[in-house]
């Protein structure tokens, strides 16, 4: 029996594939065309839309655990629970389910609203998971380093309120060893959910900092305008998805996004290692070029 990993392809799921592989688990990736992902050696390939059920039946066929990861998109929620009840109706009893945290208080957020209604599916039929909340990650700055490093402006308007950043490749780990942990046990474990977030808080002020120092001369924080940052976003995606990432950036600046007391402690201890600082982060950014 092996791992089917739903979102393979994505920042955190290609991680989560390599790393299930490094570990010698047997992984099945699934991707949406044939051919056309670039796999690590030994994973199997597996054709299939988490919308149409007879693949997705097809895929859940032969699998002891489910890594399930989806997507912003406007059909996310029916993409999460038909996945759920088909992995149901299957029998698989391993699962790690990558929710956001959070997703109980950012109730205005589509995205947000529709990982909560998942993690609520979870919890009233008692399903054996891993419920991964994270926060935002540190790789969204790559979308905006070519703001920040020509005109000297950090544009993510995340407020002071707080954020706990996490790198992407600590999720993937993370979700590796829980993954690990539920298809090596021999039986079914409790529901676990988890806070994923790194061990410093950051506030658009101290993260302009960050990359001032990175850089060697001045950055200034843009400000808290979520307005101008839809406009922004809308000119390059669709006008849903930047209308989401507004309320979701009005809602970091409100309520912030930090861990429950002792989750880093928790993350550090399963980990084996310190979590990845946001100043590192930048300095291989910067470095990179």
């Amino acid at each position: 029996m092996s791992i089917l990993v739903a979102g393979a392809t994505g920042t955190v799921g290609s991680l989560v594939v390599q790393g299930l592989a490094n570990a010698g688990a047997d992984v099945k990736a699934l991707v949406r065309h044939a051919g056309k992902a670039s796999l690590p050696a030994g994973v199997e390939e597996v054709v299939g839309d988490l919308t149409d059920v007879s693949s997705m039946r097809a895929a859940l066929s032969s699998v002891r655990t489910l890594f399930l990861l989806n997507a912003v998109t406007p059909d996310e929620i029916t993409q999460a629970l038909i996945a759920l009840n088909l992995a149901r109706e299957a029998g698989i009893e391993r699962i790690v389910y990558l929710s956001v945290i959070h997703a109980d208080k950012y109730t205005h957020v589509p995205h947000f609203t529709g990982k909560h209604t998942v993690e609520r599916m979870i919890e009233s039929l008692d399903m054996a998971a891993t419920v991964l909340r994270p926060a935002y990650f540190m790789q969204n700055e790559r979308m905006v380093q070519q703001v920040i490093q020509g005109y000297g402006v950090y544009p993510m308007p995340i407020g002071s309120s707080g954020v706990a950043m996490i790198d992407a490749r600590d999720i993937a780990d993370i979700a590796v060893a829980e993954l690990l942990r539920r298809d090596r046990a021999p039986a079914p474990l409790a529901r676990v959910t988890l806070d994923l977030v790194g061990p410093e808080v950051l506030t658009g002020a101290s993260a302009a900092e960050v990359w001032r120092r990175a850089l060697g001369r001045d950055v200034n924080y843009g400000g808290d305008d979520t307005a101008a940052f839809e406009g922004q976003t809308a000119s390059s995606g669709p006008s849903w998805l930047a209308y989401d990432m507004r309320l979701m950036m009005e809602g970091i600046q409100t309520i912030g996004m930090q861990g429950a007391d002792g989750a880093v402690a928790k993350l550090e201890a399963i980990l084996g290692r310190p979590l990845r600082r946001y100043a590192d982060f930048v300095g291989e950014v910067v470095a990179a070029g």
